[in-house]
């Protein structure tokens, strides 16, 4: 007589829920990583890889950050180095460094329908200019409609109707001292030119 086959034992993750080896395709993986490190190391070897070296790195930094405040006259590099941890880079999903974003604004002239154009004002808001207010001053001062929108990267800018392009850069410059005609830059034929 045959042996009567044996239930499969699935092992639940419990934090998603998923079973243990599909945790990975699910939408919490980073928040069931710990878990998976603990219960199931067998699964995941370079989760187990990945945790030791950060905590090899962990215990290196903490090590060096002993060593400079021991001593007298390194104890101002030491702070140094706390401050510049604040100011760390974020990294995005996949490893990938998120560069800090350069101050500047950009103008941009989009022609639609072969005849009307669009200029987009991108980056007002990285010099303090409250974009609402900048529309409304826009939009008087060229008699023309001007918007607040979201652009293809999910950051706000400004649409305004008709090219003003030729007359722009005075007017950012004068209205908003903060704003340096030297950060001011064209997209032209998909090339950044500076505007002074």
């Amino acid at each position: 007589m045959a042996e009567k086959p044996q239930p499969v034992r699935v092992l639940y993750c419990q934090i998603c829920s998923l079973p243990a080896e599909y945790c990975e395709f699910g939408p919490d993986f980073e928040k069931c990583k710990p878990w998976l490190i603990k219960n199931v190391p067998e699964l995941y070897p370079d989760l187990l890889k990945e945790a030791n070296e950060k905590e090899a790195e962990k215990v290196s930094g903490q090590l060096q950050s002993v060593g400079l405040s021991s001593g007298g006259a390194d104890g101002a590099t030491a702070g140094e180095t706390s401050s510049s941890k604040g100011e760390e880079v974020k990294r995005l999903p996949g490893g990938k460094i998120k560069k800090k974003e350069k101050q500047e604004v950009i103008i941009e002239k989009v022609v639609r329908n072969k005849r009307k154009c669009i200029t987009i004002v991108k980056g007002l808001d990285l010099f303090g200019v409250k974009l609402s207010d900048a529309s409304k001053r826009l939009g008087k001062k060229f008699a023309t409609g001007a918007s607040v929108v979201k652009g293809p990267t999910d950051k706000e800018q400004i649409d305004v109707q008709g090219d003003i392009s030729y007359d722009i850069v005075e007017f950012i410059t004068e209205t908003w001292p903060a704003v340096p005609e030297t950060a001011i830059y064209f997209i032209e034929d998909g090339k950044k030119v500076a505007a002074s």
